[in-house]
């Protein structure tokens, strides 16, 4: 088969304009521009086969088997893209005799639009445009710039001169603030809002369960508890570092728990401990027992104690919640017996941190520390050449050293208290009406902070009424009975409503509905089975108005 043949079948298989490129013919190379090969060369001594001529429909060279990118009419005709140069303007040294030269990307753009039937240049309108264009977007872009230069040096300024807030306190370093899981930790917690504890005050309990079992294995077996073996148990245990900060910690919240003593001889089989060396030792304070045995640390002791150390954790954020509330405008006072949740603008987990109770030290030993005192002690025992080396390092540190720059002292850190309105705000409001909002506000609060979870559970109830009775009035409408089982109704009411709940908890919402509404909602108990018996004539607009009203009435008690 012809080879023209073979090109020919991809050309017929591949419809619509296509990019004629010429082909150069590949010769010897000559100082002269490469010419085309001409028709009759089959002529020459060559062995091969001369090409047979073109049909007249096919006088324009095929294009190559493998595909090449083509430029689209559109991207050809874009006002915003420069115009090619002429091929005519590329130099010679492109076109070498052994190499074809490339077409340039101004032939491919006037072969394409000439394919496509559009004209191979640009008008004069279409290059103003684009100069306009251009030059529209180089102002754009000086302006921007000039705006940039204006915000940097404002931001420098504004970096250089501070407040004079700012130059009273010292600057606070960057590690030294508690990552966000920490300081909302409390607003994180599942489940219903209560009596949260700060994370630091969480992971203090931690510690204590944790020490406290170390503890009590070692108590258990009649062998004497260290610092340095319950502090090596405490962190294996919790993955975190436990040091006497700790310890003074927990002896300041539960003094009462542990009894400790500086005491030595005590058996330690690490290599930088010896036996002659003062230890902190741990004993746990517990009550005899009836038959006069040895009091050992049980399961149900462990719990006890966990219970209270939880529990004087609680009476300590107390008192800084009692003292917040005391700040307030008006000031509140709740018993702290009908206290269940804290107030919403407390920040419980900016609580300061528990101050560490004083544990026993070692006693003081006598110890050399000038080079007066060694010389004192050993001058019998040392040669003339010491002495006098001893006497000269003596009164070279007797002299007084310079004293270093006193370092400025940390600012406690103020209660938190609530943010006031500023005076331009509430100009020309009257005080009697600031009062009597303030006044009912601080008894709604007063109203959430000591409610009980049984009340809570039935607010919660009563705020979704609304969604349910229109759900449950979907159901019978769709059912087309009069009265449906409290089973079909209740699976019926769980697979439409938005909320995730159980069969359980829908017939508490559904008895809670029958309970307000007992002329549009009742219950018939026949036999052994509860029906459900709605009135469909009745307005829902009204029904969702009442449950509402219901509501609001409960929560503002």
């Amino acid at each position: 088969m012809e080879q023209r043949r073979v090109t020919d079948f991809f050309a017929r298989r591949r419809p619509g304009p296509r990019i004629v490129l010429p082909k150069l013919a590949c010769r010897t190379p000559s100082p002269a521009r490469p010419a085309l090969r001409a028709p009759d060369s089959a002529t020459s001594g060559s062995r091969k086969r001369a090409r047979p001529p073109a049909a007249p429909g096919r006088d324009q060279a095929r294009p190559p088997a493998r595909r090449r990118l083509r430029l689209s009419a559109d991207a050809v005709s874009s006002p915003s893209s420069p115009e090619a140069p002429d091929s005519s303007e590329a130099p010679d040294s492109l076109e070498a005799p052994d190499i074809p030269a490339c077409p340039s990307l101004g032939q491919k753009i006037k072969k394409s639009t000439a394919a496509a039937g559009q004209p191979s240049q640009l008008t004069s309108s279409q290059n103003q445009d684009t100069i306009s264009e251009l030059a529209s977007c180089l102002q754009r872009a000086r302006e921007l710039g000039a705006r940039v230069r204006v915000l940097k040096s404002s931001a420098q300024d504004a970096g250089e001169s501070c407040t004079p807030e700012a130059k009273g306190r010292p600057e606070e370093p960057c590690g030294e603030k508690a990552p966000a899981y920490q300081r909302f930790h409390a607003l994180a917690q599942p489940g219903p809002p209560g009596l949260v504890l700060p994370y630091k005050y969480q992971v203090l309990a931690e510690m204590f369960r944790s020490m406290d079992t170390i503890v009590g294995m070692l108590h258990n077996r009649s062998e004497t508890p260290t610092f340095a073996k319950v502090q090596r148990g405490v962190q294996d245990m919790m993955r975190r570092r436990f040091e006497e900060r700790n310890v003074g910690q927990i002896k300041t919240v539960y003094p009462d728990s542990y009894c400790f003593r500086q005491e030595r001889g005590v058996p330690t089989f690490k290599d930088g401990v010896k036996r002659s060396d003062y230890q902190l030792t741990i004993e746990p304070l517990l009550e005899q027992e009836a038959d006069g045995a040895a009091p050992q640390l049980t399961a149900s002791r462990l719990l006890q104690r966990r219970q209270i150390f939880s529990q004087k954790l609680v009476e300590h954020v107390k008192e800084h919640h009692k003292a917040f509330l005391a700040s307030l405008r008006p000031p509140m006072v709740v018993p702290e017996d009908q206290l269940t949740r804290w107030h919403p603008r407390f920040n419980v987990d900016e609580v300061p941190d528990i101050e560490p109770a004083v544990l026993p030290q070692p006693p003081a030993t006598e110890k050399l520390t000038t080079a007066q005192e060694v010389l004192a002690r050993a001058r019998s025992l040392m040669s003339p050449r010491m002495e006098k080396a001893l006497s000269q390092l003596a009164l070279r540190s007797a002299e007084p050293s310079s004293p270093g720059p006193p370092r400025p002292a940390l600012p406690d850190t103020p209660p938190a208290t609530p943010p006031a309105a500023s005076p331009s705000a509430l100009k020309g409001v009257s005080q009697d009406l600031l009062e009597r909002v303030r006044a009912k506000e601080a008894q709604k609060q007063l109203a959430q902070m000591t409610r009980c979870p049984e009340q809570e559970q039935r607010l919660q109830r009563l705020e979704r009424l609304p969604e349910l009775a229109r759900v449950l009035r979907s159901v019978f409408v769709s059912e087309r009975k009069p009265a449906l089982s409290m089973e079909v109704a209740c699976a019926r009411m769980v697979g439409s409503c938005r909320t995730a709940m159980s069969p359980g908890e829908m017939e508490k919402h559904l008895l809670l509905l029958s309970e307000l509404l007992p002329d549009w909602l009742s219950l018939h108990h026949i036999r052994t089975d509860t029906y459900v018996k709605l009135d469909k004539a009745a307005d829902l607009a009204s029904i969702t108005a009442r449950l509402a009203r219901q509501a609001r009435a409960e929560e503002g008690l």
